[in-house]
């Protein structure tokens, strides 16, 4: 069974900086994508296999999502916080498969437990 491992949270002020990290208990290249989420609802950034990611339009520029394979982690490095960036924020693994029994492509998502972000004004 995969494991995400999230830490890093923390409280800050306003325009501080935190860097969240998503630890894998086994090799990130089996993911088609790892990704932030804000209540496991609300995409906040992610990372394709490829390379490429994509962020919420309210992080650009904020935000930074980068991959260390040697260590099977992703993080999330967190600058000029704001108050409104407060949530938990969860690790999310993305991996496809075939789904033999439906004859379709399907995929499964494994999730951290999350980690804590406070951001005071």
């Amino acid at each position: 069974q995969v494991q995400l491992v999230e830490s890093g949270g923390g409280s800050v002020q306003a325009g501080g900086s935190l860097r969240l990290s998503c630890a894998a208990s086994e090799s990130i290249f089996r993911f088609d994508a790892i990704g932030w989420y804000r209540q496991k609802r609300e995409l906040v950034a992610l990372i394709n296999a490829d390379g490429t990611t994509k962020y919420k339009e309210s992080v650009k520029g904020r935000f930074t999502i980068s991959r260390d394979n040697a260590k099977n982690t992703v993080h999330l490095q967190m600058n000029s916080l704001k108050p409104e960036d407060t949530d938990v924020y969860y690790c999310n693994a993305e991996e496809s498969f075939y789904n033999q029994a439906l004859e379709v492509d399907d995929h499964t998502d494994y999730w951290g437990e999350g980690t804590s972000v406070t951001v005071s004004s």
